[in-house]
């Protein structure tokens, strides 16, 4: 009978898989991480795929869905200011 277990095919199987999510990342990991989220449109993407992948270390997944919230508080914000300042715009030229 075959074994079906579901991390038969991940890259550490077993307690070996699970040790290596929950270990701690090292400084060059957190250097390799925020240099590749300093690329435009590649680090929005690889923020995503870190929060939401099954295969990501949980302190990188927890660190990507922050940072994804922080990023959606700042477009809200910023939308909030532009619609202020485009108002007073808008209204002081029609005064």
């Amino acid at each position: 009978m075959e074994n079906t277990n579901s991390q038969d095919n991940l890259p550490y199987p077993g307690n070996r898989y699970d040790e290596y999510r929950n270990q701690p990342l090292s400084v060059g990991d957190w250097v390799i991480t925020i240099l590749i989220t300093a690329i435009p449109v590649v680090g929005l993407i690889m923020l995503f795929i870190w929060a939401f992948s099954s295969d990501s270390n949980l302190n990188k997944a927890n660190w990507a869905k922050a940072t994804l919230i922080w990023y959606a508080i700042g477009i809200v914000i910023g939308g909030i200011v532009f619609s202020i300042i485009g108002a007073a715009f808008f209204a002081e030229n029609f005064m």
